[in-house]
C-alpha cells in the first residue's frame, strides 16, 4: 500500500478532506521520527517496536562480478511486531 491509499482511508475513517487527513498523516510519522531519533526506541503496545540497532562492518559481495567491498559501520531502523499484530 502506498502512502496516497494508507491517507484516503484515514480521510473515509476519520471523514475528513484528503488533505487534511494528510496533514494528520505527515504530523504522526514525523512525531514517531523525532521520537526514534531522540529516544532510539518507541514502543507501541500491540502493534510493536521501532528501535535503532548498530550494524557492524562487513564484507559485501556484488553477485554479478563476484567483487568483495566493505560495508562499513551504521544504524539501522528494526521493527518487530507485537502480540497484537502477530495474532491478526
Amino acid at each position: 500500500m502506498k502512502k496516497i491509499h494508507f491517507v484516503r482511508d484515514v480521510a473515509q475513517k476519520l471523514s475528513v478532506k484528503d488533505k487534511e487527513a494528510l496533514v494528520i498523516v505527515d504530523k504522526l510519522i514525523d512525531s514517531i521520527r523525532e521520537t526514534i531519533i531522540t529516544h532510539g526506541r518507541l514502543e507501541i503496545r500491540d502493534f510493536g517496536v521501532f528501535q535503532i540497532k548498530a550494524r557492524k562492518q562487513r564484507i559485501g559481495r556484488n553477485p554479478k562480478d563476484k567483487k568483495e567491498y566493505p560495508i562499513p559501520t551504521h544504524r539501522a531502523v528494526t521493527f518487530k511486531a507485537g502480540k497484537g499484530l502477530k495474532s491478526k
